[in-house]
């Protein structure tokens, strides 16, 4: 019986186990909402700003729009004075905009006002500008466009350019640039300047193109798709050099625009300060600019600010100098003309006066060019001085 009890025995075996207390959870960290340019290439790049969707910024490009409108301004009230239907009894481009029409193709390629008119309107002129001491001209010439197709081109590259990088770096900013690049184009273009009517409107944005480069260098470890940003950058700057050629665009105040523009951009603008942002799509996140931007980001660089700042005022005071004491540079480089007027059938890029004789026969007015003989006709005799030198310089070249 004994046996048989302790085959019928279980055995039972309890395994017992340490159950330790459960570890604290990891401390919660704040994520990290921003960081600076330098840190941002260590983790990601951002593109360049041509190529960054504008749906991602919340700032307006108010002072591009303004600018815009101001120029736009200025070019009607420019024909307004103009006044092509009255001043050339019809004889324009475009004739169904009646005052607001156009002079002919063949006395301004870019369609655009006559010379007196821009005369009339604060355009840049020798005579006018140093003989006449009429220094003001100098900061209503970069209101001014030559033409239709001069303002066509040169607000679209403005808005291209003007609005990222007021994105990128400000209102503020991005309106100092221009400003102070317009200014200084005009000035250097006053330093050139011959007897014929020239504008500088232009000046800014080549201005903006200086600003546009600088940030790209000292930003270039941050910025991806440089290459294309370069190319966009030549295109625009080709395409209104060659547009500078033409005539009443000033070619001189574009290269002082963009010296100015660059060298304040070394002293304005900063590293992007980066922020990351949840999307909707899988939790992922994007990289953006960040608008507050912390101050001693803005003061990076002090040696570079600088200098700069130095050879910016440098340029500006050595060329308002120049210009308030009538230095013509003209004297001192003569193919720097080249750099501003392309020779062509159409026009000439002589500055010297014309002269031309007028006889009226009725109700006919006739102008016979003193240096080469050619006449016009004219069924009318009621024409202003400064309408007869438009046409004389027409017959004569």
């Amino acid at each position: 019986m004994p046996a048989e009890e302790d085959s019928t025995k279980h055995e039972t075996k309890v395994n017992i186990k340490r159950f330790s207390a459960p570890s604290p959870p990891p401390p919660l960290v704040a994520p990290r909402l921003s960081i600076n340019g330098r840190d941002f290439t260590e983790e990601k790049r951002v593109v360049f700003p041509f190529f960054r969707p504008l749906s991602q910024r919340s700032e307006n490009a108010w002072i591009i729009s303004l600018f815009v409108i101001v120029h736009l301004i200025f070019f009607t009230a420019t024909m307004i004075v103009n006044d092509c239907w009255h001043n050339s009894r019809g004889q324009c481009s475009i004739k169904f905009l009646r005052r607001l029409s156009f002079q002919p193709l063949r006395e301004n390629p870019l369609l655009g006002p006559s010379a007196s008119a821009l005369d009339k309107v604060g355009a840049l002129r020798q005579t006018l500008l140093i003989d006449h001491h009429q220094f003001w001209r100098v900061f209503t010439s970069p209101l001014l466009h030559a033409g239709l197709f001069h303002l066509i081109l040169n607000l679209c590259s403005v808005v291209f350019v003007g609005i990222h990088m007021e994105h990128e770096f400000g209102s503020l900013r991005t309106g100092v640039v221009y400003i102070l690049s317009a200014i200084t184009a005009s000035l250097v273009a006053a330093l050139f300047v011959t007897d014929q009517t020239s504008v500088t409107s232009s000046g800014a944005l080549f201005g903006l193109l200086g600003m546009m480069l600088s940030g790209l260098i000292r930003n270039c470890k941050i910025y991806t798709r440089k290459l294309g940003a370069v190319l966009i950058f030549l295109v625009i700057l080709a395409v209104n050099l060659i547009l500078g050629l033409l005539p009443y665009i000033n070619n001189f105040s574009n290269v002082g625009g963009f010296i100015s523009g660059f060298l304040i951009g070394f002293v304005l603008l900063f590293e992007p300060q980066l922020s990351t942002r949840a999307q909707e799509k899988g939790g992922l996140f994007e990289y953006d600019l960040k608008h507050k931007v912390k101050l001693k980001q803005k003061l990076d660089r002090p040696f570079l600010r600088g200098a700069s700042l130095v050879m910016f005022i440098f340029v500006l005071a050595g060329v308002y100098l120049a210009v308030i004491r009538g230095i013509n540079a003209n004297k001192y480089c003569s193919w720097c003309q080249h750099i501003d007027c392309l020779p062509s059938k159409l026009w000439s890029c002589s500055d010297k006066a014309m002269h031309c004789e007028t006889m009226i026969n009725l109700e006919q007015l006739t102008l016979t060019c003193s240096e080469n003989g050619n006449f016009r006709v004219l069924p009318y005799t009621d024409i202003s001085p400064e309408r007869i030198q438009d046409l004389c310089s027409l017959i004569c070249y």
